[in-house]
């Protein structure tokens, strides 16, 4: 699948109580720890987080993990909220087959 080898990307801008993290690309194996370092560090000092994963076209399990790993360590920390905005229909289907949309979406 040619979506698979887009790289990834991500910007952040911060507005109030609210860091976004505009993600761009596929959230695979190789890059998902370039996430998760960007945004572990941010639950801490930061009251609302939200990842905006509308230009993410892939997302393999190590993603998805990736994904959980971060709501779940949001959800420990009493004053952070994390929030994941804009799926693709595809990661959406996916979240929904592996059983995670539950914990992962925030509606």
């Amino acid at each position: 699948m040619a979506g698979r080898s887009l790289p990834f990307r991500y910007e952040v801008s911060v507005s109030g109580i609210t860091t976004t993290v505009t993600c761009h690309g596929s959230l695979l194996s190789d890059n998902v720890d370039e996430l998760k370092q960007l945004v572990k560090p941010m639950i801490p000092i930061c009251r609302h987080i939200v990842i905006d994963l509308s230009d993410v076209n892939f997302v393999d399990s190590a993603g998805l993990g990736a994904l959980a790993s971060l709501k779940l360590s949001a959800a420990s920390a009493a004053y952070c909220s994390l929030e994941f905005t804009n799926f693709s229909p595809l990661v959406r289907e996916l979240l929904h087959t592996t059983k995670l949309s539950q914990l992962i979406s925030s509606n």
